[in-house]
This record gives structure tokens, sequence and C-alpha cells, in this order.
């Protein structure tokens, strides 16, 4: 294993230096970075060209320049081999500076659209395998494809004026029109029409309850000014939470393992008796104590779950690990929507929180829920553009390559020897449809980290994609070298990480030296 990684990294740095020099070189060739001075009209214009001349080195030839921005690259792959330098831009600006905010940026871009897009396609497409040639497959199906068909910056405009401009103005008179209500339940009837199983009286009498409790929701919503003032409460997180604890153990021990079950129902009464005494603690809160708090709650429910012992301590684990996670969340959303008065209410907002550009608020002034909020609502809509353009590959991979498991010969002989269906889906077949989606994934993450160019320009986003190709106008190799660096380093490794995975997920395959 170790010989194996070793050698990939090695094969990475020839890959690496080899492709940088031919982008450093295309990049120094396509143009004159001093266009925009000699077309100056400033009298000082020579004095700039020549300061310009000597910050880059443009009186080098570019394959001198190349291995002169190698070296102070160097320093940054190296540990402890000096302060990282990848040079100046045509600004003056040091290079790390610039990488290091839009990197910082298109991490949060592209970060939550990437776990959105894999949790929801792969999910869409194991259920949609399961229930092959149904009403619900055909309506996946076609709405994957819909969403992939369509040019992201019509999306990113379609979100602008619906969710973002309707939803303000929305929110200046937060009551639901009762057409909209109707429309609404009829859209959820049909929802859960496609998704009921059974005979047609069946689905109709679910597609009958979709439209009651869509309908009584919005009318309850709008009754009691949700919009203004919203929160989820106690009643609300733990019923909630029971539903999270049934289902945690169904997907992980199935609900006969009554230890499993009683594990996360345990934890969601824990959840339930800290609600109020942890308030004060939140009130208080850094991006630090969560994280700790975190912890805490993942190691409280490995030991619950490991205390409630019987014949597989680890299903029990699993389960209360998920429920007390999920259960942390939803009182960390109710201690958001606390902040939401605030957020609302602030002078910056100005009553409009659903952000159409930036990755901040100016000068906003507030505590760490109020600025979470306010990350959460100007990353809300690039964020709903990349996902809808992913879902469509990991939902179709993930189908295709389930149903090609389920047809094995293992699939058949656990089934003939009694194993229930969960146990077959999850335990055989959902281990072994991965292997194929890690490709996938490992390809996407490597390429979105490189930025999202026209999600970035559409709203305004300053990520690497945005510097990539502004120091592509100016002829700006050193910034463009910067993002090749990165994106190239995270394609490299991503890679790496998806051949070791295939060895976790199938015993089959083994990395050799």
């Amino acid at each position: 294993m170790v010989t194996y990684i070793v050698r990939r990294l090695f094969t990475a740095v020839l890959i690496l230096l080899g492709a940088s020099f031919l982008v450093y070189q295309l990049t120094a060739l396509s143009g004159d970075p001093l266009a925009d001075l000699r077309t100056s009209n400033q009298p000082n214009k020579e004095e700039l060209i020549q300061q310009r001349i000597e910050l880059l080195d443009l009186n080098v030839p570019a394959p001198i320049r190349y291995f002169h921005w190698l070296g102070g690259a160097a320093k940054c792959l190296v540990p402890f081999a000096g302060q990282c330098d990848l040079g100046f831009s045509t600004t003056g600006q040091p290079v790390t500076e610039a990488l290091g905010r839009a990197m910082g940026m298109t991490i949060l871009l592209v970060s939550a659209a990437a776990i959105l897009a894999v949790l929801i396609g792969v999910s869409l497409g194991i259920v949609t395998a399961l229930r092959q040639y149904s009403t619900l497959d055909y309506g996946v199906t076609f709405m994957a494809f819909l969403f992939f068909s369509l040019p992201v910056f019509w999306v990113a405009v379609l979100l602008k004026e619906y969710v973002a401009i309707g939803f303000n103005n929305f929110l200046r008179e937060p009551q639901i029109p009762l057409v909209t209500i109707i429309m609404v339940s009829v859209v959820s009837a049909l929802i859960w029409y496609i998704c009921a199983r059974g005979t047609v009286p069946a689905r109709l009498k679910a597609a009958g309850i979709g439209f009651v409790l869509a309908g009584g929701v919005l009318w309850l919503l709008s009754a009691t000014s949700w919009f203004s003032s919203p929160g989820l409460g106690l009643p609300v997180i733990a019923v909630a939470g029971a539903g999270v604890a049934f289902g945690a153990t169904l997907l992980t021990a199935g609900l006969k393992n009554r230890r499993a079950l009683y594990s996360s129902l345990i934890m969601v009464a824990v959840g339930i008796m800290l609600y109020f005494p942890i308030q004060p603690l939140l009130a208080q809160a850094t991006g630090l104590m969560v994280v700790l708090l975190a912890v805490a709650t993942i190691l409280l429910g490995l030991g619950v779950g490991y205390l409630m012992g019987g014949y597989d301590r680890r299903q029990n684990m699993s389960a209360a690990v998920i429920t007390s996670f999920l259960t942390a969340g939803l009182v960390l959303l109710d201690r958001y929507m606390q902040a939401w008065p605030a957020y609302f209410n602030n002078n910056r907002v100005n009553g409009r929180p659903i952000a159409t550009i930036g990755a901040e608020t100016p000068n906003l002034e507030g505590d760490f829920w109020v600025h979470g909020l306010d990350t959460f609502t100007h990353l809300l809509l690039p964020t709903i553009a990349l996902l809808l353009i992913s879902l469509a590959s990991y939902s179709r991979y993930s189908r295709s390559s389930m149903l090609e498991i389920m047809n094995m010969d293992y699939i058949r002989t656990a089934r003939a020897k009694g194993l229930g269906e969960r146990t077959v889906v999850m335990r055989h077949a959902f281990r072994n449809a991965l292997i194929p989606i890690a490709t996938i994934v490992a390809y996407d993450i490597g390429g979105l980290i490189g930025g999202a160019v026209i999600t970035e320009r559409v709203f305004a986003f300053a990520g690497m994609g945005q510097l990539f190709i502004q120091a592509l106008d100016r002829v700006d190799p050193n910034p463009v070298m910067g993002v090749f660096l990165v994106t190239g380093i995270l394609a490299l490794v991503f890679n790496l990480i998806a051949d070791l995975v295939y060895s976790a997920l199938d015993p089959r395959v083994r990395v050799k030296a």
C-alpha cells in the first residue's frame, strides 16, 4: 500500500511539472501583459511599465521565468522549506493572498453543492433502481435530465427572479394566498401519488393525505406569521427526532433490532432534555464551540450504542450516532431560526435577506448566528444552481450501477438464503453499487474546486473561477498558475483517494506495489 501511494505521488509530481510548464508558456504567449499600460494616457506611463516589467520579470524569457516561479511554488509544497511564494499579479497583489481568499470562497460554494448532490443523487438513483419502470422512476429520470439540459446561467437567472426577488417581496407581507396553497397542495398530492406503492386506490389515498398535509401546514404557517419569526420548537424537534430515530434504525439495523431502536430514541430524549439547558451556551456560540459540540454528540451516540449491548453493537452505535447528529442539527437549525428576526431587520439587510450577488453582506454586525444566516442566504442560490445541474449524473450512474448489482448471482443467493430485503440492499448491493460512483465523485470534486466559472460570474462570487478568468484576460501568468497548482493537486489527490476507496469497497480490488 505504501509503495503504491509513493509511486502514484511520484507520477503525480511528474505530471504536474509537465502540465504546469505547458500552461505557463501558453499563458505567457497568449498576449501582452503590458497592453493596458501601453494604451494608457497617464503621464508616468513609462515608469508604470518599467515597474510591472520588474515585478513580473518580463525582461526574462518565459521558459526561464517558469523556473523562477517553480522555485517559489516548491516552497508551498515542501514543509518547512520557507515562505510560500507564487509571485505577484499585474496589480501588485501577492498571488497567495488572492488565491487564499478565492479558494475559501470556492470551497464554501462548492462543498455544500457537492455533498448535497452526492447524497440526494445517489439516494434517488438507488430508490429508482429498486422501483424500476415505476412512475417514480420515470418522473425522477425526466426531472434529472431536464435539469441537466438547462444552461446553468438560465437556471441562475430564474432563481434570482423567483427565489430571491419573489421571496423577498413575499416577506414584506408573509401571507400565503389561498390559490398558492391549493396549487402547492396539488403538487404535493402528485408527488405523494408518484412515490406511493400499491393499487390505484391506495395511491389516491396517499395523494389525498399529501394534499391535506401540505395545505394544512401552509395555512398554519401563514396564519401564525411563521415566516416573520420562524422556529421549530421542542414539539417539532421531538416528533422529527423520533422520525429520524426510526429511519436511521430502519436503514442501519432494521426495526427488529430493538436495541438499536432504543439507542436512537435515547439520543432523541437526551437532545430534548438538553434543549433548554444548552440555550445559554448557544447564545455565546463560536465556530470552534459548534465543532466541539458535534464531536461530543458523536461520542455520546457511540457510548450509548455500545452500552446497549446486544449481538451487534456496531448497529446500535451507527443508528445512535446518525440519530444524535441529526437531532443536534435540528436544535442548531432552531437556534438559527431564532436569530432570523435580528438578521431580517438588520440595517444592512434591509428586509431583503435572500442575496443575489456576493458572498457576504458588507459591514454586517451581529453574533455567530447572524453571520451564519448571512453566509447561508448568500450561498443558497448558487448552491441550488449547481445542485440541480449535478443531480442527473449521480442519480443515473447510481441507478444503472444498482440495477447491474441487483441482477448478480450473489444477490439472488442472499435472497434464497432468506435474508430480508433491507439486508440484501443495504449490506450486499449498496456497497458494491458505490464503486463506480467513487470515480464520478472524485472527478467532480477535483473539477469543481477549480471554480464554477459561470455560476461565480452570474452571482458575482469572487472564487477561483473568477480569479482564473480575470487573470487570463490580463495575460497574468502567476494567478493562472496558482489556480492550476491547486486544482491540479486536488484532481490528482482525489483520483488517488478514489483508487483507495475501491479497495475499501470491494475486497477483490487490491492496490499493488
